[in-house]
This record gives structure tokens, sequence and C-alpha cells, in this order.
């Protein structure tokens, strides 16, 4: 047989195999944090789903490629974690970056989105601040969910006077009592917390961010949609996402839908 016959023939063989390859993940189960509204948070009328912005975008991501997400609960963030891990599910949607998980999980640059972390003050405190060392000296709370960058995680643990509290709600309560004078909380999140608590007139966030991590995609190493070829189709997307506009839309969609839910009774229990 001549030899470049040969070659044609096997190349002819090996097309459907490679187009299989390429698209052979049709189907992505994600999870992520079951409490970090507008970001994500338990569907309290379908408690087996996650909703929120990381999730819509994702969803509009993987449509373009020809990919279906299903955002499940898996539990708390320690638990979705796990789940990932071992490949039960195929990503996170929402993985702050650390050294440590790099042995188990792909993330996916740049991030879906970005978490500016802003000072909360009451509207009318004398606090003058500019910049982070303004902090120094004066009494702020966090909330224990906080996912701060390791650097500032270590500046704030060092140089900062930082009561931790279970939750957001929790400390922006201390700040209106006067308890402290400064809340580390995201823009978002803060957002989304102070009009939910009806605190919307009485907190300021000052607009200068104090930390800026990443939300990230995070892929499992023992996923069987973890292919060069998803990766790089999502590091693509992820990049041409902050210029379209979508995730400011998103975010301001779901600090509404938020909102909107805890105004009316749910049918359906949280569980």
């Amino acid at each position: 047989m001549d030899l470049r016959l040969a070659w044609s023939l096997l190349g002819l063989m090996l097309l459907p195999t490679l187009s299989v390859a390429a698209g052979k993940c049709e189907r992505l189960v994600v999870t992520g944090s079951p409490d970090a509204p507008p970001y994500l948070w338990q569907d309290p009328q379908n408690p087996k789903h996650l909703i929120g912005a990381s999730a819509d975008l994702l969803q509009q991501v993987a449509g373009q490629l020809g990919i279906k997400v299903e955002m499940l609960y898996a539990g708390k963030r320690s638990q979705a974690l796990d789940e990932v891990r071992s490949g039960r599910m195929d990503m996170l949607a929402d993985a702050p970056l650390t050294v440590t998980e790099l042995e188990s999980l792909d993330y996916i640059h740049p991030p879906l989105l970005e978490n500016d972390y802003l000072v909360w003050t009451r509207r009318d405190s004398s606090l003058v601040y500019n910049e982070v060392q303004d902090l120094h000296g004066h009494p702020g709370a966090l909330s224990e969910k906080s996912r701060l960058t390791s650097a500032f995680a270590t500046f704030a643990e060092q140089q900062l006077a930082l009561t931790r509290t279970p939750n957001l709600t929790q400390a922006f309560q201390k700040l209106l009592l006067g308890e402290v004078e400064f809340v580390l909380a995201g823009r978002y999140s803060g957002m989304a917390m102070a009009q939910t608590l009806g605190m919307a007139n009485d907190l300021v966030a000052r607009e200068q961010p104090v930390d800026r991590p990443g939300l990230f995609l995070a892929v499992s190493h023992n996923s069987a949609c973890n292919d060069p070829w998803l990766r790089g189709q999502l590091a693509k997307k992820m990049t041409e996402l902050p210029a379209s506009g979508l995730t400011e839309v998103a975010l301001q969609r779901n600090i509404e839908r938020w909102n909107a839910q805890q105004k009316k009774p749910v049918s359906t229990p949280k569980q």
C-alpha cells in the first residue's frame, strides 16, 4: 500500500476519536459555597441546587461552549471541596486560590469574579480612612466566612484588631451597636446583607479596597471532564468576561434576587 494512502486512512480512522475526545464533556457537575450571596447560595425553592451570580455567569459561558452545567448543593464549603477533590463533582465555581489545593485542583485563570473587600463604617463615623494602615489601633470585625488572600490575611492578623464573628450579619450588628468601628466585607456581599438587614442607610462602604481575592473556577484532577480543551476554552472565556459587562449585571440582579427571597415566605424548607 502507498505510504501516503496509509497515513490518510489512519487519519480518517482517528478523526472520530479526536472529535469525541474534544467534546467528551457535555455536562459539568459544579458546586460551591451554599451561603455566599450574591455569588452563590442554596435555592430556597429547590435546596438541592445553588443559584447566584457565579452560577449565572458559569452557565452562560459553558452554554457558549455547548456544555450543560448543573449547580448542586454539596453541603457546607468544606464538604463541597471534598466532593470536588474526590472527583464525585467536577468543579468548584468559587474557589479561593490556595497553594495546598493545587495538588487536587486545576485553577482557571483569570478568576470568574474578583471580590473587593471594603471597609464598612457607620454613616456617622469619624474614622479617617485612606489606606489600610489607617485602621491600625481601631477595633474592627470580620466574618469567619470571609476568604481573604493569604498575604492580606497575614497582615490583618498581625496589624489589625479584628473580632471574628460567625457571619456577616453579626459583624454588621456589632458595627451599628458601636462595639467596633469598621467591618471588612465584600463589596457585593456587604451590599446584599446591608439591604437585607435594613441597614443600607446606616452603613457606608469606603471605596478603596483593602483586598481583592479572586473567585476561581477550579476543576478536579479526578474529573473525567478535566482536559486541555476544556481548561483552555474556559480560560479564554474568563479573559473575555470582564469587558463584556455581564459580571456587574449578574451581581446586581442577584442582589435583587436575594433580597426579594428574604422578604417572602419560602414554601420549600431549607435542608
